[in-house]
Order: C-alpha cells, then sequence, then structure tokens
C-alpha cells in the first residue's frame, strides 16, 4: 500500500521529469505514478489530484518561490528543489485537510532523501517564510487543531 508520504516522493519525482525531459504529463503520470498504486483508488486520487493541480498552478507557485528564494531566479534553483517546493506550495494553498507542519515536515524528508545536504535548510526556510505571507493574505484556508501551524523547527 502506498503510503502519502511515498505519494508525494512520486509527485515529485514526476514533477522532476516532466522539467527535464518536457514529457506530456499525462504520459508521465501513466507510467511513473499510476503503477504504483494497483487497485488503492483513495492514494491514487490524491496523488493525481496533488500531481495536477501543482502542474496548474505553477506561474502563480513559481511567482510565491521567488518571491521568497532572495536574489534567486526560479531557474537557477535545483530541478529538484523547486519540484518539492511547488509541490509543497500547493498543499498549502489548495490542501485544507492537511497540516501545514505535515507539508513542511514531508517536504524536508524528501530533499533529505532525494536531494543536496544543505537542500533539507532551504526548503525549510522558502515555506516558512512563504507560509507566513499567505497567511498574512488570507490564503492558507485550515481549520482546526494544529492545521495552520507554520514552522516545526
Amino acid at each position: 500500500m502506498v503510503q502519502r508520504s511515498e505519494a508525494r516522493a512520486l509527485v515529485v519525482q514526476a514533477l522532476y521529469s516532466i522539467d527535464v525531459s518536457k514529457n506530456d504529463k499525462q504520459q508521465v503520470f501513466s507510467s511513473l505514478i499510476k503503477p504504483k498504486f494497483r487497485d488503492e483508488m483513495k492514494n491514487l486520487e490524491f496523488t493525481e489530484n496533488l500531481f495536477s493541480k501543482t502542474l496548474n498552478h505553477l506561474p502563480k507557485l513559481d511567482a510565491i518561490i521567488e518571491q521568497h528564494a532572495k536574489n534567486w531566479k526560479i531557474e537557477r534553483l535545483a530541478t529538484l528543489d523547486k519540484a518539492i517546493l511547488r509541490m509543497a506550495l500547493c498543499e498549502f494553498i489548495y490542501f485544507n485537510d492537511i497540516p501545514t507542519k505535515v507539508t513542511i515536515n514531508e517536504a524536508i524528508e524528501i530533499a533529505k532523501k532525494f536531494s543536496t545536504e544543505k537542500s533539507g535548510n532551504f526548503i525549510n526556510g522558502i515555506l516558512d517564510a512563504s507560509l507566513k505571507d499567505l497567511k498574512k493574505a488570507g490564503k492558507i484556508n485550515k481549520s482546526g487543531r494544529g492545521l495552520i501551524e507554520s514552522s516545526i523547527n
């Protein structure tokens, strides 16, 4: 059974694949993500939703990243770090049932597993700053205990 943390890692890998290869999103989804799920419709649906929403909102997500990545253009960021940030920001904004703390923690773990030694701290910094601004702007619509806390550190 694929857990949500594994689903997030698959989404990041698929986003990376699209960014590097410029392959069609449906082709990447069908070849990289879907085969991992067999009959697990609930987590497949979550994964497809996260993947699609991230791709559908790239300009908005990239603008948020650029705003908080001081002195860095989006094109200069490591492709994998960019994919992780895009996925996490999508979760912040479009997945009201996922606590921001969980999103930040999952993004950091994916960075530690797949990216560079310094990526976890970089990802945490960008997400923490982005979360503060998104909350101020009223763009985070989460409620309930633990759903709007900012940083895990």
